[in-house]
């Protein structure tokens, strides 16, 4: 600064000299009247443009010399400094430590009319955030947070000390204006450039965020505002003036600023400190004009509190000058940003719903052009089964007398809800892997796709069985036939089985997305007849057949669908013109049900139990029960009946009374005794009346007897319109009365005419509602009490290959048989003994007969802990093995690698013998792999129980079988 002010007087004589210098000139050129080629000067351009120049010097000097005198120069005031005794104030600055303080002036002459003056220097902070300490210790309002904290760590890093100071520094101080200090030692001096340095690092940096500390609550130079004018007659004023004329420049920009905010607000009075005001102009002045006018100008004022509140009172901006103007702006922009924002906000949405039309457009149309490829596609293959299936049944027996490949495909084509609850659908699947003992034919080649990864010891498993063909009795010829089993059937698994492990899909469907797998079999029927004998049938049979190229032996999937419900095996009996159980089919709601069922327990009123059954659900999972002895009203409808008669008793007249009374008692009745017969999978009651109203199903009544036989017999309906009899059993029955578990074959329940009288009915009817394959008929056999006959009554039917039928095949295979069923016999080949080997060539080997126990769903968790070989090994030693000359014994069906389930086989002599024989395999293999605190969860125990009661009933026949000739 000090080296500006040397230079000051040079400057403007410079500057004076180029004015000179430009006036000369112009007058110079007035003179001129011509160029060279005599045209006249264009004399006003040429001073418009020395008067541009002259005018930019100007504006340049008067700035120079504005920005020069503006600097602060305060000159103490001289007194007697040895008379003036002061205390040393408790806080004084350290100059030196302080960035912000300005370098000192040298004294101008002249500038003090008091004499020889000391240099001043004025400490300046920020004004725009002025941050005032009062001596309350309390602060100035207005103060953002992070201003405080960075308020607090200044105050902090500058640590103000006291020095001791001569009395003449005290009196100095003394006579300074407030808000100033006195200038450094000369020490100091050689320092100037550091201290400029870091003041103009510290203004541009963070003026706005340093807060002032102030000591001093006395202001000498104050002067007031009265709304927002300012009296230049006032004598306040005129000294305040007066005391700052050097820096009057910057200061008059401040305080128009204040006057105007003042004005704007409708402020009636404020009280001006001088000394804040000069600060805050300098300040402002150094780059604090783009702060926020409001948040340092009334942090100038003595009474800002009052004033403070004036300004932050809701609508007083609205008061002040250009108030109305203000508030027609407000409220137009107001106005203007809702109208705005709401036709946006309607833009936006009608965008969106516009977008969500097109894509749900786009999405609707892009379906629907799929769902009619894909009704094309299923109807193209619906069309080629068709004709596929035409020429079946018009080559059938020439087929079946030829060689030919069966492709098993043993598919659980069940709808996806009830896929996904089944746990476990690969074993499911797998548990007909027996089909591949059809190869017992020589004529017959299988390939068998497996809906899992079996492990090698299944595969060598099987594949030594399948090479022990029972019905050779000659070692050379077992071996043939033998090497030529091996080459005739074939195990393959689809890739897709990886890709969807718990999606729970049909086999069918893994097939189908299965390139390589079709590829192969493809390449196995090259040049052959082939057909496909698949499970449940699903839409996707047809695609794979259409893929392969092959028939489907078996119904079309939507004929199957709607006769393989419980309403529709009732309809096929009804046609069939067999007993049924007393019953109705197709109920879907509630009082449907309540109405059926009163209307058939009067009728029949000797019925104690009746049966509910879902149309979709298979074997006992969709059935429930409940017994009429819960009723509260069924004797005395029981007195009823006995008072009129059996004959007068079928007048609707006389059962009208008792229909109404169980219309009453019935809800009630069902809510609280019906029960379903496996809680598994449906817990109670409620449950399972929720899925029969909304999949439909039938009440029918129970066998009223307490000896009841239940048998399956499992028909092949040839396309050429014959009706086969391939297998029958008596069925066993686990905890579940109403699911089977096994069978004993053959059957002994009903006469072998009479049932193959009712199958033949049942197989017509379903050829001619286009039912061909394999079908499952399920009976009911028990003693009337009225009239002592035996009574036969079909109660289901399922259009699948069977369970048993599979392990029939497998019995078939291991014994080298064959099952008259209309014998009933299972007559087996025996082999030769030594003293008829003169007359073999000449006769035929000696046939036997054979009874046999099966059982296709066998569980215990035990058995996982265990290998296969470790398995059978065990079997060994206990003696449970099966006698190839004998033709007796047991025998293994293996499902998966977890070896949890299993199916078992034992043959004898007689029922009696192979009922025995299971019972005592199944209690040996529980005892061996099972311990007291391991019992693990197993069937076993309730399929002995059921076994000994069939073991039971068997004895006391034979027992009067006998009685009966000697009689």
């Amino acid at each position: 600064m000090s080296n500006i002010l040397q230079n000051e007087d040079k400057l403007g004589a410079v500057l004076v000299q180029v004015q000179d210098d430009l006036r000369q000139l112009k007058a110079s050129l007035e003179k001129v009247s011509a160029d060279e080629r005599g045209k006249p000067l264009d004399i006003q351009a040429l001073d418009n443009a020395i008067c541009r120049t002259e005018s930019s010097i100007r504006k340049h000097a008067e700035d120079y010399l504005t920005s020069v005198n503006q600097q602060q120069l305060v000159l103490p005031c001289i007194e007697d400094l040895q008379k003036k005794t002061v205390q040393i104030p408790k806080w004084k600055p350290s100059l030196e430590r302080i960035p912000d303080v300005h370098p000192q002036r040298e004294e101008l002459p002249g500038a003090s009319p008091r004499g020889k003056a000391k240099h001043g220097r004025i400490i300046t902070g920020s004004v725009a955030r002025l941050q005032t300490i009062e001596s309350k210790g309390r602060r100035m309002p207005g103060m953002p947070e992070e201003d405080k904290h960075r308020g607090s760590k200044w105050h902090k890093e500058l640590k103000w000390e006291t020095k001791p100071e001569s009395t003449s520094v005290t009196a100095d101080r003394e006579c300074a204006p407030l808000w100033s200090t006195k200038t450094p030692p000369p020490s100091t001096t050689s320092k100037s450039t550091d201290q400029r340095d870091q003041r103009d690092n510290l203004i541009s940096g963070s003026l706005q965020n340093l807060p002032v500390p102030a000591s001093v609550n006395i202001t000498k130079y104050p002067f007031t505002i009265i709304k927002g004018q300012i009296d230049q007659t006032a004598t306040d004023f005129w000294h305040f003036k007066q005391s700052f004329s050097l820096c009057w420049t910057g200061v008059v920009n401040a305080l128009g600023a204040l006057e105007k905010l003042l004005r704007d607000f409708a402020v009636p009075l404020a009280k001006v400190s001088g000394e804040r005001l000069v600060e805050f102009s300098h300040g402002w002045d150094n780059g604090w004009r783009k702060a926020s006018l409001e948040s340092g100008l009334l942090f100038v004022l003595e009474n800002w509190e009052e004033v403070l509140g004036v300004v932050i009172r809701p609508g007083q901006r609205y008061k002040g000058e250009g108030g109305m103007e203000a508030a027609a702006i407000r409220i137009q922009s107001c106005w203007r940003r809702y109208s705005a924002r709401t036709a946006y906000l309607c833009h936006c949405r009608r965008k969106w719903a516009a977008g969500t039309i097109a894509i749900s457009w786009l999405m609707h149309t892009q379906m629907r052009r799929v769902r009619k490829a894909l009704q094309a596609r299923r109807l193209s293959q619906l069309e080629n089964n068709r004709s596929r299936a035409q020429h079946l049944a018009a080559n059938w027996k020439h087929i079946q007398s030829s060689k030919r490949t069966i492709i098993h495909i043993p598919s659980l084509g069940y709808s996806q809800s009830q896929r996904l609850h089944l746990g476990e659908f690969d074993v499911l699947q797998n548990i007909q892997i027996s089909r591949v003992c059809d190869i017992r034919d020589e004529n017959v080649e299988v390939i068998y796709v497996c809906p899992q990864h079996l492990g090698d010891n299944i595969l060598d498993y099987y594949t030594s069985f399948l090479k022990c063909d029972g019905a050779t009795d000659g070692a050379g010829t077992r071996t043939t036939r033998a090497s030529s089993c091996r080459r005739r059937f074939i195990i393959l698994t689809p890739e897709a089985v990886d890709c969807f492990p718990t999606h729970n899909m049909c086999l069918s469907t893994l097939l189908k997305y299965s390139p390589r797998t079709l590829k192969r079999i493809r390449y196995l029927i090259q040049g052959k007849q082939a057909y496909i004998v698949g499970g449940v049938a699903h839409v996707d049979d047809l695609a794979v057949a259409d893929e392969l190229g092959v028939p489907i032996l078996g119904p079309e999937p939507a004929i199957a669908q709607l006769y393989s419900t419980k309403s529709g095996g009732k309809k096929i009996f009804a046609g069939a013109e067999v007993d049924v159980p007393p019953g109705q089919g197709d109920i879907y709601s509630l009082n449907q049900l309540h109405e059926t069922l009163a209307e058939l327990m009067t009728q029949n009123i000797d019925v104690q139990r009746w049966i509910f059954k879902i149309d979709s659900e298979h074997g006992g999972r969709g059935t429930a029960y409940c017994d009429v002895c819960h009723l509260s009203c069924f004797n005395w409808a029981l007195q009823e009946y006995h008072r009129y008669g059996p004959e007068l008793w079928n007048s609707e007249w006389i059962q009208e009374s008792v229909l109404l009374r169980y219309l009453d008692e019935i809800p009630e009745w069902l809510a609280h005794y019906a029960q379903p017969a496996k809680t598994s999978c449906y817990p109670n009651w409620a449950c399972f009346l929720k899925t029969f109203l909304r999949q439909g199903g039938v009440v029918e009544a129970y066998p009223p007897s307490d000896s009841i036989t239940c048998l399956t017999v499992d028909l092949l309906l040839e396309p050429a319109g014959e009706v086969t009899m391939l297998s029958c059993g008596d069925q066993l029955h686990g905890s579940c009365h109403l699911e089977a578990v096994g069978s004993t074959v053959p059957q002994t329940s009903v006469h072998p005419e009479t049932l193959h009288s009712i199958c033949t009915r049942v197989g017509q009817a379903c050829l001619q509602r286009f039912i061909v394959g394999y079908v499952s008929v399920d009976l009911a056999t028990f003693l009337d009490r009225n009239t002592m006959e035996q009574k036969v009554w079909a109660v289901d039917l399922d259009i699948t290959y069977s369970d048993q039928l599979a392990m029939t095949q497998m019995l078939l295979m291991v014994t080298g048989g064959t099952l008259n069923c209309h014998t009933g016999c299972l007559e087996v080949p025996m082999p030769v003994t030594e003293k008829g080997c003169e007359h073999q060539i000449a006769a035929k080997p000696p046939v036997g007969s054979r009874y046999a126990v099966i059982g296709s769903h066998l569980f215990h968790t035990n058995l996982s802990m265990l290998y296969h070989h470790v398995f059978f090994q065990m079997c060994k030693i206990q003696g449970i093995r099966f006698h190839m000359k004998k033709k007796q014994g047991t025998v293994f069906a293996l499902y998966d690698n977890s070896n949890r389930s299993i199916g078992m086989i034992t043959v004898s002599e007689d029922l009696q013998g192979a009922l025995v024989t299971f019972a005592r395999n199944l209690s040996v293999i529980h005892q061996e792999i099972s311990s007291s605190k391991m019992q693990g969860e197993t069937n076993f125990k309730e399929l002995i129980s059921d076994m000994e009661d069939v073991l039971h009933m068997t004895v006391q026949n034979k027992k009067q079988i006998e009685k009966k000739p000697a009689a």
